[in-house]
C-alpha cells in the first residue's frame, strides 16, 4: 500500500513514494519560474506516471509553499510563483492519476512530519517554522493534531511586522517577517545566497536579533515544548542555532519562564515529505 507525498516549494518541489512509514523513492527539481504552474505541473506529472508501474498508489498527500483552504482543498496563492491563485490541486492530479489527495501549506505538513517522526516527537504543544524561500509556521498542540484557526491561516508568522518601517514586503505590508529573514530577500538585499552569508560570524550576529523577534511572538504566544526550524536556512547548523538561542534568551520578557528549546529539523529536506505522507495515512483532518 503505497503513498505518493508531494512537497511544493518556492525554489524546488520533491516527491517520494511511502510504505509503512518508510521511504523507498525520493526526487527533486529546481524550480522553474518561468514555466510557473504547468511547467510544474507537468514535472509532478511526469514524475508520478513513472513511478506508477512500479508502486500501485492507493493515496497521496501534497504539502505546498502557500496558504491552503484546507476545508475547500484550494490553494489560496504562492507569493513566490504565479498562477496558482484558487487552484484545485487535488482535483487536477485527480483527473492525472486516478487518487484524490490530500492537501495542506508545507508549513503544517512539515509541523506533522517533525512532530510524528523527527525532531517533535514527544514534544507538545510544538511550533514548527519553515525557513527558506519564505517563512510559515505550523503549530501541533497535542497529538496529530494540526491547528488551521478559522480560515486555515494560523501559524502565518512569516507576515507578522517586526520593523515597522522596514522595507517592502512581497504581501504589500513593510517590515515582515519573511521580508526581514527569508531566503529570498536575503540574497535579493545582500547579492550572496542565505547560505554564504549564514558562514559570516558578523552577519549571523545580526540576522539573529531579527530572526528572534518573530520567534518571540512564537514563544510569548503559544509557549510551545519545543520550537523546530526547517526549511534551507536551518541547515546552517550551531553557527545559527547557538547565537540565536541566546538572542531569544536576551529578548524574551524577564519574568518569563517559558522555555527556550529550538532545534533544526530532524529530516533535514524531507520534513514536508513526512508530513505530506502522515497527513492522508492518519486521515488527519479537522482543526
Amino acid at each position: 500500500m503505497s503513498t505518493l507525498a508531494i512537497d511544493v516549494g518556492g525554489t524546488k518541489f520533491s516527491m517520494a513514494v511511502f510504505e509503512r512509514g518508510q521511504m523507498l523513492d525520493r526526487a527533486s527539481r529546481a524550480t522553474d519560474r518561468e514555466g510557473g504552474r504547468e511547467w510544474m505541473l507537468g514535472q509532478i506529472t511526469g514524475i508520478a506516471r513513472t513511478w506508477a508501474p512500479q508502486y500501485k498508489f492507493e493515496r497521496c498527500g501534497i504539502g505546498f509553499g502557500g496558504p491552503v483552504e484546507f476545508e475547500r482543498q484550494r490553494i489560496a496563492l504562492s507569493t513566490h510563483v504565479g498562477g496558482w491563485s484558487d487552484f484545485d490541486l487535488p482535483k487536477y492530479l485527480e483527473k492525472q492519476l486516478g487518487l484524490l489527495p490530500l492537501m495542506d501549506n508545507d508549513a503544517n505538513a512539515g509541523a506533522l512530519g517533525e512532530a510524528l517522526y523527527g525532531a517533535g516527537r514527544g514534544f507538545r504543544p510544538l511550533f514548527y517554522m519553515t525557513l527558506s524561500t519564505g517563512i510559515g509556521g505550523g503549530i501541533v498542540p497535542s497529538g496529530e493534531i494540526i491547528y488551521r484557526g478559522a480560515d486555515s491561516y494560523a501559524g502565518e508568522l512569516g507576515h507578522i511586522v517586526i520593523q515597522r518601517d522596514g522595507p517592502e514586503c512581497l504581501c504589500g505590508w513593510h517590515g515582515c517577517f519573511e521580508r526581514m529573514c527569508g531566503g529570498l530577500w536575503l540574497e535579493r538585499d545582500h547579492g550572496k545566497t542565505a547560505e554564504e552569508l549564514l558562514r559570516d560570524p558578523a552577519f549571523v550576529a545580526r540576522y539573529v536579533v531579527n530572526l528572534a523577534m518573530g520567534l518571540k511572538a512564537a514563544i510569548m504566544l503559544l509557549n510551545p515544548a519545543r520550537i523546530v526550524i526547517g526549511g534551507g536556512i536551518s541547515k546552517a547548523g550551531d553557527g545559527l542555532f547557538v547565537p540565536l538561542r541566546a538572542e531569544l534568551r536576551r529578548q524574551i520578557t524577564t519574568w518569563s519562564r517559558a522555555r527556550v528549546d529550538v532545534v533544526p529539523a530532524e529530516l533535514g529536506d524531507d520534513s514536508v515529505l513526512y508530513g505530506a505522507m502522515a497527513l492522508v495515512e492518519h486521515a488527519e483532518i479537522g482543526n
